[in-house]
């Protein structure tokens, strides 16, 4: 299905392992990536479940964009365990104009696609992600 506003389509496999991440806890994490060449966002990286936060931020390159989903698992004020999944949009300062442009206008359609996101984050260096940001959007 072609994403109206850029042209791109939403692979198959993005939705599949977005529902495993929220239904069956199988990933800590996923980093979607838009392939130029076909047109179309894909799973570029899934994280498995033993993985943290900063395995995540590490992941993400310094000079590419991308979308990503992070599974927090965070303890309440009243002592509660909880978790809440997280979108990122991903596009570092660094990165090519045509690239952030095509992920600007590819998000909000993208992210309509995932359904169960509580939190959304944009970031264009690493200290807008950090994991005190995290843990405060998420209470």
């Amino acid at each position: 299905m072609a994403n109206s506003a850029s042209g791109l389509a939403v692979h198959d496999d993005c939705k599949i392992k977005f529902s495993d991440l929220k239904a069956r806890r199988s990933f800590r994490f996923i980093v979607f990536k838009i392939d130029e060449k076909s047109m179309e966002i894909k799973v570029e990286r899934l994280g498995e479940t033993s993985y943290g936060y900063e395995e995540f931020t590490n992941i993400l390159p310094a000079d590419e964009c991308r979308y990503a989903v992070y599974d927090l698992d965070f303890v309440t004020d009243e002592n509660c365990q909880k978790s809440k999944i997280f979108f990122f949009s991903w596009s570092p300062d660094t990165a090519r104009t045509r690239s952030k442009m095509l992920y600007a206008s590819s998000k909000d359609r993208f992210r309509r696609e995932m359904d169960g996101i509580q939190c959304e984050i944009q970031a264009t260096d690493p200290s807008e992600m950090s994991l005190d940001i995290i843990k405060s959007r998420a209470h």
